[in-house]
């Protein structure tokens, strides 16, 4: 079942992001099969990252929490908010 999971950057913490990206990367890689798409949401200018949205199989609502909440990025503190959701993929 897939599940959009779309965080939001707390203001001013580019420097978290910056210093938890490898970990998250790497994580990402340990879940790899699981991701139909992810990568960062940004600013109009495309550089400035504002958080993250995921798309990712799991069987269940559990599953994505607890993936969700592992996460490198959540863990030290990064997003202001994450909101996951069921998704249907029609096209």
């Amino acid at each position: 079942m897939l599940f959009v999971i779309s965080c939001v950057d707390k203001a001013g913490h580019a420097q978290v992001r910056a210093a938890n990206r490898d970990a998250h990367i790497d994580y990402l890689k340990a879940h790899r099969d699981q991701i139909f798409s992810a990568g960062p949401t940004t600013s109009d200018d495309r550089e400035t990252m504002t958080g993250s949205l995921l798309i990712m199989d799991f069987p269940d609502r559990a599953g994505a929490e607890a993936f969700a909440a592992e996460d490198p990025y959540q863990k030290a503190g990064l997003f202001e908010s994450v909101e996951i959701k069921a998704w249907k993929k029609v096209f």
